[in-house]
């Protein structure tokens, strides 16, 4: 506020031409970069612009460049740790950009009410980032018209996919597989795995890379017991396994599942980690202050939305240097709910 008590009106693009002493064309072709602005000028709008703190607005820029600076992202679920964390990696990447950002909310698979999302966000303009870690989010991917430009944030695929398809993912493959080596190096004879639900009917990444590191240590294969996403899929999981005396060890799908587990054991008498061993999934902020803490595999979602946007921005901009698929590296992450069988197994 000023000493009147009115609160004092942003900058606009006239006032920094004022102050620089150009018109308000040349401060616009300043913003946009045009090059037909000498540096002495370039340098005074730009000192303009510190001193009286004008931030660009994307609309304006829209209207200066012919192009909308916007991006609609399509996702089933805005609450999950991994599509919350997507999200806002996606906004801050898009702030520094100037774009605005739309959320568009997935509320069922069914074709028809996939097919009037997707309109509703290619009639808003700009580019579209689709969450695809669900059947609707698989879906809108597949609906997106090939004019609109579109990142798919995916699962893992199966094989890296071509050029013509801008994805990015995390290497769930790769998490699984560390997260169950360590479980088996701690002295498990295997590894039960709680599955949370896949975006396809194949088998997903995760339970491939625990499936693959049983092979390679010959350590029996039990099948997935098949969950949900949160605490309390985790829980009636945990409660089928508690009951068998041979489970010494748990890999859970995400961090809210091993949550569930983790009450499901205490529930039923069963010690962590000294009857049984958990390690979760993502590195979910409250895994690290559960009791026990959680053992899990941190997968960068902030970055890979960055990631996500980074891609789409290139697209839109036509300039932007970025690799066609990002994949965010996994890191295991050692906490106290891992640790060697007990001597009675």
């Amino acid at each position: 506020m000023n000493v009147t008590g009115h609160t004092r009106r942003p900058a606009s693009i006239r006032d920094v031409a004022t102050a620089a002493g150009v018109s308000y064309q040349t401060v616009s072709r300043v913003i946009n970069g045009h090059p037909s602005v000498r540096p002495s000028t370039r340098e005074r709008v730009l000192a303009a612009i510190d001193e009286l703190g004008f931030r660009r607005n994307a609309t304006a820029l829209a209207l200066a460049s012919g192009r909308s600076r916007a991006v609609t992202v399509l996702t089933a679920n805005t609450t999950h740790y991994g599509y919350a964390s997507i999200l806002q990696g996606i906004e801050e990447a898009a702030r520094a950009a100037s774009y605005a950002v739309g959320i568009g909310v997935l509320e069922s698979a069914d074709d028809a009410a996939v097919a009037a999302e997707v309109q509703r966000a290619a009639d808003a303009g700009g580019g579209l980032i689709v969450i695809a870690y669900d059947p609707a989010g698989v879906r809108a991917l597949g609906a997106v018209p090939s004019a609109l430009p579109v990142v798919g944030v995916v699962e893992t695929p199966a094989s890296p996919p071509g050029g013509d398809r801008p994805w990015v993912w995390t290497d769930d493959r790769e998490a699984a597989y560390q997260a169950t080596r360590h479980l088996l190096s701690l002295g498990h004879e295997t590894v039960r795995y709680v599955a949370i639900p896949s975006s396809t009917r194949r088998t997903s990444a995760r339970t491939s890379g625990w499936r693959q590191a049983l092979k390679e240590a010959g350590a029996p294969e039990f099948r997935p017991v098949q969950s949900s996403w949160g605490p309390a899929g985790g829980h009636a999981a945990g409660l089928k396994l508690a009951g068998d005396p041979s489970v010494t060890a748990i890999l859970c799908g995400n961090d809210d599942l091993a949550l569930g587990v983790l009450r499901a054991l205490h529930e039923s008498g069963r010690s962590v980690p000294g009857d049984v061993s958990v390690a979760g999934f993502d590195d979910a902020p409250h895994s690290a202050f559960l009791t026990p803490s959680l053992t899990t595999v941190r997968l960068d979602f902030t970055g890979l939305g960055r990631s996500a946007f980074a891609l789409l921005h290139g697209v839109l901009e036509e300039s932007a240097q970025v690799a066609p698929h990002p994949v965010s590296v996994p890191e295991l992450v050692l906490r106290e709910s891992s640790g060697p069988p007990s001597a009675e197994h």
